[in-house]
């Protein structure tokens, strides 16, 4: 049921006019706080709940990650951009920023720190002693799936979306701060996109209802005969209405539902088998100008050489590297077919981060500078993100503008 000023007169002011809900399940009580996720009046409600009722734990819409970012602030001072780009992990982590920059913005803006309801719900479990429950999905997966439930096209104007907000100059409207308040930040952050498309909407809002509800019932069978009877849910306002509907009429079996909700989507193969081809019709295109005549074959080696080479180290030029790293730009994308694994904007952002460390100011200011689009040449860190992504980039645009020039070579 949904707690209001009249059905409950004797709540605490903090609670009056709050959205909350009490759902019943398997002997447990879920009280479900919806919080807004800029607002100091959900902070205090927080605290109100877990001052003026007993709870036997306190679950929160965060993923491990996300928590570690809220208790320790300076962790990702700890990452190691080598093992990010050797295992692929550059776009997360480049998202991740992107999505830092809004909630920078929406801070100095709001003057509240997006996420400090959870803070405090966090904190309020540990000087009670209570189990702390973690029950979000994991952001980058989150991320993945989103990725990958839209179209090829749409990703365009996501990833446009995504890099428009970083410049990004003007305040945050005041009427997508209020959606906020009533809404989810991931939600927010992509809105434009996720109101339009229903696969995206699933993955950022949808999913994630079924997947808390899922944890929930999960972590509420691990507690011993008896317990926990009573757990406090910290959520965004946006999830209260789809988390209490699971809650209530889900009977799949929690842990199924987590393992199908927490897997990332194979990728869409056709899209490699494309690319792939092509490629393969560049050298048999490039063989047969070998066998017509050896002048002709070697201007067409020397054009994918020069194409690809070329626009990739363009890439990594526009991207202020550091001359090495544009050589090893230049040499990686024209072999990019007979070296599967790490791409040529992979091997030239190792070379740049061996060449150029980071260091420690570099991390120390990378959240801020950032913000600005000049920081992401200035910024250690984020310069040689920016670099796998351009020269990535270009490397792609160069294989195809050698495929053009060759074949009306040969017509």
């Amino acid at each position: 049921m949904s707690v209001t000023d009249t059905e409950a007169p004797s709540l605490p002011a903090a609670l009056q006019g709050q959205p909350i809900e009490r759902v019943q399940r398997d002997g447990v009580e879920y009280v479900l706080l919806g919080t807004a996720h800029v607002s100091r009046s959900s902070m205090e409600a927080v605290d109100a709940l877990l001052a003026s009722e007993h709870f036997d734990a306190v679950a929160v819409e965060l993923c491990e990650s996300r928590a570690q970012s809220m208790r320790d602030p300076d962790a990702f001072k700890q990452m190691d951009l080598f093992n990010v780009i050797r295992q692929g992990k550059a776009g997360m982590v480049a998202a991740s920023l992107v999505l830092s920059t809004f909630q920078k913005r929406l801070a100095d803006q709001s003057g509240i720190q997006p996420g400090a309801e959870m803070k405090a719900a966090m904190d309020g479990a540990e000087q009670r002693g209570l189990p702390l429950w973690l029950i979000d999905r994991e952001v980058g997966t989150t991320l993945k799936r989103a990725w990958r439930s839209v179209g090829f096209w749409q990703r365009f104007s996501l990833l446009g979306g995504l890099l428009a907000s970083v410049f990004e100059r003007e305040d945050i409207g005041q009427a997508e701060i209020e959606k906020l308040k009533e809404g989810d930040l991931l939600e927010s952050a992509f809105s434009e996109f996720a109101s339009e498309s229903r696969p995206l909407y699933d993955s950022l809002i949808g999913e994630r209802d079924g997947f808390m509800a899922a944890r929930l019932r999960e972590e509420a069978g691990r507690g011993s005969p008896g317990e926990p009877r009573r757990v406090l849910v910290v959520i965004g306002a946006g999830h209260l209405k789809g988390l209490c509907s699971h809650l209530r009429e889900d009977r799949a079996d929690p842990a199924t539902t987590v393992a199908e909700l927490a897997g990332t989507p194979p990728k869409a193969r056709w899209p490699k088998w494309v690319a792939g081809g092509l490629v393969l019709l560049v050298f048999v295109a490039i063989a047969w100008a070998f066998h017509r005549n050896t002048a002709l074959g070697t201007q067409a080696l020397l054009a994918w050489v020069l194409y690809t080479g070329g626009f990739s180290a363009i890439g990594a030029v526009i991207a202020g590297a550091h001359p090495l790293s544009v050589i090893a730009a230049f040499i990686a994308a024209p072999i990019k077919p007979f070296r599967p694994g790490i791409p040529s904007g992979g091997i030239s952002a190792m070379v740049e981060a061996w060449v150029r460390r980071p260091r420690v100011v570099d991390f120390d200011t990378l959240r801020d500078d950032i913000v600005h689009w000049s920081g992401w040449w200035k910024n250690r860190v984020a310069r040689t993100l920016l670099n796998f992504f351009l020269v990535s980039t270009g490397t792609i645009i160069g294989e195809y503008t050698a495929g053009i020039h060759i074949f009306k070579s040969l017509i």
